[in-house]
């Protein structure tokens, strides 16, 4: 038996929950756009000063597909796994508001953890084993061992590693689908090659821990907000484990250590002086937020941490667009 479709849609159901996902989180249109610059920066980091063409054009466009669908599905895995967090520190969210079912929810995770896979084996098989040890890490993580374990801090000290995939994952594709000259060289069956040299390892090294305590200083501050929800529910932040003051602490020694890492990665690539200079005034500016912070009274933290968690994650964003903008620049002058 054929089942007939209803005459009339109910196009209000339809238009809330397209509304809802687009309301999802309020992104600020410069925070989509800086995504791109940030994904697209890693390759061209890895890739260097040199002509361009078809191929690493392809790869940057790869890189910046894997990375978006990668981000979008983190969030929501997210979403659907802290949705009694939620419930009392961010309540507009889409579940605690019930703009959508979780279950529809957990489809569009599908969707774009799919994605995520389809764009990562286009680039290469390095590029989609990658993808695959990163999203098994963010889903044991997130739905088990941030709960149970009970190391102090557990949770925002392995959360910032999701980041850091983004400053691997870059120069991955470009050492396995479009490698340069080497002084290391890897080769395993069905995986194929992978070649880079000392340098560019050095360089991607620098990047990550850049972006790891760039990103964790953002996440402390936001704790900071979430302390509450978080410590009813078992999760282990700083400001769980330590108290909110002394996550402030945290958070600012978080800031500065990316500020050293950030200076010693312009210093060591191919990134110029004059952004540098950017950088450097980038932090500068910053710095008076985690600063502030440190002076707020326990009331006054949990306020706060959600206005400096912006703008620290704003630092961290910029930092990468600045990374980007030179590359660019130079690449331009260059050629």
């Amino acid at each position: 038996m054929v089942r007939k479709l209803p005459s009339k849609i109910d196009k209000s159901k339809f238009n809330l929950t397209s509304k809802s996902v687009t309301k999802w989180r309020d992104f600020p249109v410069y925070e989509l756009l800086s995504y791109i610059l940030m994904f697209a920066s890693v390759p061209m980091l890895a890739y260097g000063i040199q002509p361009y063409n078809s191929d690493i054009i392809r790869i940057i466009f790869l890189t910046i597909l894997t990375m978006y669908s990668g981000f979008f599905a983190a969030l929501i895995w997210n979403d659907i796994t802290d949705f009694d967090i939620d419930e009392i520190a961010h309540p507009n969210r889409l579940i605690p508001s019930k703009k959508i079912k979780t279950k529809k929810l957990f489809g569009i995770a599908l969707i774009f953890s799919a994605l995520t896979f389809i764009f990562a084996a286009l680039t290469s098989i390095w590029c989609l084993l990658l993808a695959g040890v990163s999203a098994f890490y963010v889903a044991v993580h997130n739905k088990y061992l941030k709960r149970r374990v009970k190391i102090p801090a557990y949770s925002e000290i392995f959360s910032p590693l999701q980041w850091t995939v983004v400053a691997i994952f870059g120069f991955v594709a470009i050492w396995t689908a479009l490698p340069q000259s080497s002084d290391i060289s890897i080769a395993i069956q069905i995986f194929g090659y992978i070649s880079t040299n000392s340098k560019a390892i050095i360089t991607m090294i620098l990047l990550l821990i850049f972006t790891y305590f760039s990103d964790n200083c953002h996440d402390i501050a936001e704790g900071i907000h979430d302390a509450d929800a978080d410590n009813m529910h078992g999760v282990r932040t700083y400001a769980t484990s330590f108290g909110v003051e002394s996550a402030a602490k945290i958070s600012f020694a978080m800031f500065t250590i990316s500020g050293i890492f950030g200076i010693f990665l312009f210093l060591q690539s191919t990134l110029s002086p004059i952004f540098l200079i950017l950088f450097l005034l980038l932090f500068v500016y910053t710095l008076f937020y985690p600063l502030k912070l440190l002076r707020y009274k326990k009331k006054k933290l949990k306020e706060q941490g959600v206005v400096v968690g912006r703008k620290l994650y704003d630092y961290f964003l910029f930092s990468y667009n600045l990374i980007f903008i030179d590359l660019m620049i130079q690449i331009i002058f260059n050629s």
